[in-house]
């Protein structure tokens, strides 16, 4: 067994003692400096899998041993020790590419877990699983292979990372590769969507709570911090947050603890902090809808997801990606294929709804084409959408009922003037403006039509599929994926 050794790097003799006798408790070999200068020849010196430095030295700082790390020794996981509340100097710690901080008086439970984790990079670091990690974005683009330079580097850290871009672009699965490219894979990886909470419940879904602790509190919550302790919790549209509820977010990452609802005690965690939002976040500081401290405290390194209009050299592969999936799930002899025109069609689109609306527009054509080769006009998007008329129309908007003003409807249906108002389909128009008034949301409305036909028809057929698919002029594909998208059993 091969041991590991740690260096840390402090002026008083006092700490540098307990700590070595913590890290040396976690069966490492312990080397110390009592300032920086003897930190840089004892790294000339020995090969370390670990380094912990002070913040203040007596001839100098530890960001500058920070700063020669990354220079000198890119692939050694260090970390700071920094006064108590001195947020600033931690984030900037993490900006320069420390693996984490931990604060005055040190809590040696928190370091241990701190100094386990680091540890976990070399494993997280071996050749065969970056490369299998890496293969999981689909694309080539000079676009993609940026975002997996920056993925790699931020994976290492312990840093918060906020990131950003437009509704579908693939912000979760950045973040998913940040959680298992890192030391944190094996444990757990928690997303949540902060817009779908109600906002009375948000303390206990975050906190968790106590039997009793309110009406309706049957039994012990377990929240979502402790749920990711040891792991990752990713903050999904983190600007819908209400105020109330930012203020106890910030202190939660600041302290790295919790207090469930109703109960006297904190609770330590050890989760790292991802998010991600398609709003503009400075904007929202600016106009107080967002806390600025919160913003600095999650916004310590940024990454911005490119939209597929960025990297549509791409589309191809993606298309081929997902039609594969697509031939999987549905226990298909022939991978289906896109005929050129098709794929043309593709290459030439602005996608407003990014690699998501990409991959429903593809489930919606191999569904409704005849065979497996998806055609031209099984893609059903209007020319209002190609990349040049996108760049012409930005930014697109969603009107009050629904309807993109590029032509797209929120379905994907497109809008075609001069056909009869009272038709929907992919080749008709959309009722006038002051019937959709009446409709509300334009989804369900259309879906719960659908759902109508579909159950009256399987009613009169005697729930056989195969004679309601042929009674409604259907592929009994198109019907399968029907009763499985609107959930009749």
């Amino acid at each position: 067994m091969t041991l590991r050794k740690a260096l840390i790097i402090d002026d008083e003799p006092d700490i540098r003692e307990l700590l070595t006798i913590t890290l040396e408790q976690l069966d490492l070999v312990v080397t110390e400096a009592g300032d920086l200068a003897g930190g840089i020849a004892a790294l000339k010196a020995d090969t370390f899998d670990f380094c912990l430095t002070d913040m203040r030295l007596p001839d100098g700082d530890g960001l500058n041993l920070i700063d020669h790390i990354q220079l000198k020794y890119p692939e050694l996981p260090v970390a700071m020790i920094t006064a108590h509340g001195n947020t600033d100097m931690a984030v900037d710690a993490l900006q320069r590419g420390a693996f984490d901080f931990v604060s005055k008086p040190v809590q040696l439970e928190r370091l241990r877990a701190l100094v386990q984790t680091a540890l976990k990079l070399s494993q997280a670091d071996s050749p065969s699983k970056k490369t299998a990690k890496r293969s999981e974005f689909i694309g080539q683009s000079p676009a993609i292979n940026q975002l997996r330079d920056q993925i790699d580097k931020v994976a290492r850290s312990q840093a918060p990372v906020f990131i950003y871009g437009e509704s579908g672009s693939g912000k979760e699965i950045v973040a998913r590769s940040i959680h298992y490219q890192g030391p944190r894979a094996e444990g757990a990886f928690v997303p949540v969507n902060c817009g779908a909470i109600p906002s009375e419940l948000m303390e206990s879904e975050f906190f968790g709570h106590l039997k009793g602790s309110f009406t309706g509190a049957y039994q012990d919550k377990q929240g979502l911090f402790e749920a990711a302790n040891g792991g990752t919790l990713f903050l999904d549209e983190v600007a819908d947050l209400p105020l109330s509820m930012q203020v106890k977010l910030l202190r939660s990452i600041q302290e790295k603890t919790v207090r469930p609802v109703g109960d006297d005690k904190e609770v330590n965690v050890d989760v790292r902090i991802l998010s991600a939002t398609h709003k503009n976040l400075e904007h929202e500081v600016a106009t107080g809808r967002f806390r600025q401290d919160l913003y600095y405290r999650i916004n310590v390194i940024e990454i911005q997801v490119p939209s597929l209009q960025e990297h549509a050299e791409d589309i191809p592969e993606l298309a081929a990606y997902f039609l594969q999936k697509l031939g999987m799930s549905a226990d298909a002899e022939v991978t289906p294929q896109l005929s050129p025109q098709a794929l043309s069609l593709l290459s030439e689109y602005g996608f407003p709804g990014n690699v998501r609306e990409l991959e429903n527009m593809l489930e919606r054509a191999y569904t409704l084409c005849q065979g497996d080769l998806i055609q031209a006009e099984d893609l059903q998007f209007a020319v209002s959408g190609t990349r040049g008329a996108r760049e012409k129309n930005k930014p697109e908007a969603l009107n009050a009922n629904g309807v993109i003003s590029n032509g797209l409807t929120s379905n994907g249906l497109t809008s075609n003037k001069g056909e009869h108002p009272d038709q929907f389909s992919a080749h008709t128009s959309v009722p006038a403006l002051e019937t959709l008034e009446n409709i509300g949301n334009l989804d369900e409305y259309l879906a719960n039509i659908e759902r109508s036909i579909l159950e009256k028809t399987l009613q009169e057929t005697r729930w056989n599929k195969t004679a309601a698919a042929e009674k409604l002029g259907i592929t009994f594909r198109q019907i399968r994926y029907k009763l499985k998208k609107l959930g009749i059993d």
